[in-house]
């Protein structure tokens, strides 16, 4: 299995408050917020919800192709990817806009305040997916992550079209989109990733039940941050995975893209969803130690040993033996 990641690509700059957002909310002003907030620092880092989850399937020995749009400030960036073992050769550069900008501030509580400018993300909409699928041998999974919405609609509906097995992973896009395109967008997914909010939002917006979204695709994964995550199945089967524990506490960004590298690497490595979902959880551990969403090292016996120590003897040695 190939797995082929259609998403954001951005640089994120990430801010850091020493308060609590909260703090200075009033209830009953809140239609009415004018707030602004002293930051303690600025850095930079890589980041876009499909170039992360590239990244992280590149660190554990997989060749992800990633899809999305660029602008021509994006050279560095690429280098940066290849290195790491993503291929990039289907990657859209445009010749008029910028590469896509994510800027964030999280408070001492992990609470986030962010704004996404699209810029050639936008461009995003005219890829089509089987030029990519037909340099390949393997067959596809394609993960559709947070993107152009145009772009989002247009992949899902093409992997519908050709019979491209998809992942559909609606993520920060799911504020934007209405229930018609929502539905449209996660109707005949093998899965479906979301946290826990952007559960309850899924079936909000779309009016379906948790019962109705299972019987629209294979497997519905939900996050749920420190607890882990769980795994339901249109048969009824659910799955709970735990996350090891973190050494340090340091940025949130990024870490649910780290979760869907591990688990699809699981996945295209030919393990259960359980082991997946515990590869998914340990990298999404690798994630929040660091500030920045592609900073972290993937260290092998370092990595199996925190396995080990969540998991036990068995998922260490079957996990062992694919990595």
């Amino acid at each position: 299995m190939r797995i082929i990641v259609a998403g954001s690509i951005a640089t994120d700059h990430l801010m850091r408050f020493p308060g609590k957002f909260t703090d200075s909310l009033v209830a009953d002003q809140l239609s009415n917020v004018s707030l602004s907030f002293l930051v303690d620092d600025l850095v930079v880092h890589r980041g876009g919800s499909g170039a992360n989850i590239a990244f992280g399937l590149g660190s554990l020995g997989l060749n992800p192709i990633l899809i999305g749009a660029v602008g021509l400030d994006f050279q560095d960036y690429r280098s940066w990817l290849e290195r790491h073992g993503v291929d990039c050769e289907s990657i859209h550069v445009s010749e008029v806009a910028q590469t896509a900008r994510f800027v964030c501030t999280t408070d001492e509580a992990q609470n986030q305040i962010a704004s996404f400018y699209a810029g050639a993300m936008s461009e995003a909409r005219n890829v089509e997916l089987s030029p990519t699928v037909s340099r390949i041998t393997e067959a596809p999974l394609i993960i559709i992550g947070p993107d152009d919405p145009e772009a989002m609609l247009r992949h899902t509906d093409e992997c519908r079209q050709r019979g491209y097995e998809f992942a559909a992973d609606p993520s920060q896009q799911l504020a934007r989109m209405d229930g018609d395109q929502i539905r449209l967008l996660i109707d005949g997914a093998k899965y479906l990733f979301t946290n826990e909010y952007e559960a309850a939002l899924t079936e909000q917006k779309t009016g379906w039940s948790a019962t109705e979204i299972l019987q629209r695709v294979e497997f519905r994964i939900t996050t749920l941050g420190a607890k882990g995550a769980r795994i339901e199945a249109a048969s009824g089967a659910v799955t709970e995975v735990g996350c090891p524990k973190e050494r340090t506490l340091a940025d949130p960004t990024g870490v649910g893209d780290g979760f869907r590298a591990g688990f699809l690497a699981g996945v295209a490595k030919g393990l259960n969803h359980e082991r997946a979902a515990q590869i998914g959880a340990t990298l999404a551990t690798l994630v929040i130690e660091n500030v920045g969403p592609q900073e972290y090292r993937f260290e092998e016996n370092d990595f199996i040993s925190r396995i080990l120590a969540t998991y036990g003897e068995l998922a260490a040695e079957e996990i062992s033996a694919v990595l």
